[in-house]
């Protein structure tokens, strides 16, 4: 119940005194019953059209997610301020309606802005960053160092690069945030050579970076396989002090393993005291990716003797180094470990790695049986159909193609095709290429690198875009002649 003081008070101090204490109290209990008996008694009290009565009501509709409530109150508000906006709009952004909002007649300053655009970090809320970007525009806050640094976020977030790069390059004057925010949207988009090309200008430019810019920075030497780069970077973050975070160490050893360099991977887990369970997982991911799969299966074991328990993505790196090192009992025995004493659900991935650990060992029956016990994905067909090529099962590499759950994949016509292509029957072969051709998309090529002092070069099948084409073929028909004399020195 509300109790009504009995003395006389001038009507600014009575709204000063009474709504802010009451309705920040109110807000702060987060109850939707509460606010609106209070928006009841401010109305029976002649109060509902202060200003400030107003603003605090909003706070608490949108504080209890009650955006009808709130925003019939804002549209019956007869003034608004920046906090009136603010304070809405926030809540709608907040709540995924931010699109549906228009801001004719919104005046703001560089704070609203900020914490306006910092609510459109999520992604589906890019519309309405673009109609805040038009009104920094018209308003001149688009200058600002931290509304800019927000906006670029904006874009990052929403993954639209282009627009985020467009004013992070007109900005007069950046941050270490408006650096690390452009830095890791590229990294997100797999862009790691860009990113490492700011990372490097923003040495240059004196700023410097924090653990999130460093992380980002070793993802994308990671998805770039750039050694050279990843060894600078190593040597920076140890120079700058952030060699201890955990963050940063599970990013040189996913990073280093990517390079395949291994062994510093492994330096980078033994410096570590206490490993945690994405440091360990890192490790035997990366171990298994390299090829040392016992080593891999072996970190699996020592984990689980520390009493660490493993999650999915733990089973996942420890299943692939049983399906590339060809460990069927195992394999198996790892998979019904997390099925049963963990309880862990098992995903496509898990099936597709279980499948290829079965098609690798010739165990195709069993594999067939799997396929059809289970849920699985197109990796899943993909790595069956595989392995139904590789021991020459025709019937059931068919057999999966008609049931695959996604049967126009290119690389499944193609796996056929090179099945019929081994037995001779040319006119399957014809039959499945139109088939490729006429339901498949086109495929973008595979690419192979090498790294030769700090530049990654990229070929494909045939390809002869190189400038150094002609030279690289002469050393490789060379290379070939020596081979062929040595088999045939051999063979005598």
């Amino acid at each position: 119940m509300l109790i009504w003081p009995s003395t006389h008070f001038g009507r600014s101090r009575l709204v000063h005194s009474f709504s802010f204490n009451v309705l920040k109290a109110a807000a702060a209990v987060n109850s939707i019953p509460r606010g609106t008996q209070l928006h009841s008694h401010f109305i029976k009290l002649g109060l509902a059209n202060e200003l400030s009565v107003q603003n605090k009501l909003l706070k608490i509709y949108v504080k209890c997610r009650n955006l009808e409530s709130a925003r019939n109150l804002f549209d019956e508000m007869p003034r608004r301020n920046v906090v009136s906006w603010n304070t809405v709009i926030c809540g709608l952004v907040n709540c995924g309606y931010g699109g549906e909002f228009k801001l004719e007649g919104f005046k703001g300053d560089d704070f609203t802005f900020s914490s306006l655009l910092s609510s459109c970090k999520y992604k589906g809320s890019g519309e309405l960053g673009k109609q805040l970007h038009g009104l920094l525009i018209k308003q001149s806050f688009d200058l600002d160092i931290l509304v800019a640094s927000s906006l670029v976020n904006v874009y990052a977030k929403n993954d639209n690069l282009y627009d985020a790069r467009k004013v992070f390059d007109e900005m007069p004057s950046r941050n270490s945030v408006s650096w690390t925010t452009m830095i890791v949207g590229h990294g997100q988009q797999e862009d790691g050579k860009e990113a490492v090309k700011l990372f490097r200008r923003m040495f240059g430019e004196d700023y410097y970076p924090d653990e999130l810019t460093f992380a980002s920075v070793l993802s994308s030497c990671g998805l770039t396989s750039g050694a050279c780069e990843l060894k600078q970077v190593h040597s920076c973050l140890i120079k700058l002090g952030f060699e201890a975070f955990s963050s940063i160490n599970n990013g040189l050893i996913n990073a280093y393993s990517k390079c395949g360099i291994i062994s510093a991977a492994l330096q980078c887990f033994r410096l570590i005291a206490e490993p945690d369970l994405v440091t360990w997982t890192s490790t035997i991911c990366g171990l298994a990716l390299c090829g040392l799969e016992k080593n891999a299966i072996e970190l699996f074991d020592k984990m689980l003797s520390y009493a660490i328990r493993p999650d999915k993505i733990a089973f996942l790196g420890v299943l692939s180094a049983c399906s590339h090192g060809g460990f069927v009992s195992m394999g198996l025995h790892y998979f019904n470990l997390m099925t049963n004493q963990y309880q862990i659900v098992p995903d496509s991935e898990h099936l597709t790695c279980l499948i290829d650990l079965l098609g690798r060992a010739g165990s195709l029956d069993e594999a067939f049986d799997l396929l059809k016990s289970m849920p699985a994905g197109p990796d899943a067909f993909r790595a069956f159909i595989r392995a139904c090529r590789t021991h020459g099962n025709l019937r059931l590499a068919k057999w999966a193609m008609e049931f695959a759950s996604e049967p126009n994949e290119q690389v499944n016509y193609s796996l056929v095709s090179n099945m019929y292509a081994s037995e001779g029957r040319w006119s399957d072969v014809a039959r499945m290429r139109k088939l490729m051709k006429d339901s498949c998309d086109r495929k973008a090529p595979g690419f192979s690198w090498v790294e030769i002092a700090g530049y990654n070069h990229l070929f494909v099948s045939g390809d002869r875009s190189h400038p150094e084409s002609l030279d690289l073929y002469a050393m490789l028909g060379l290379l070939l002649n020596t081979m062929k004399m040595d088999n045939k020195s051999t063979a005598l």
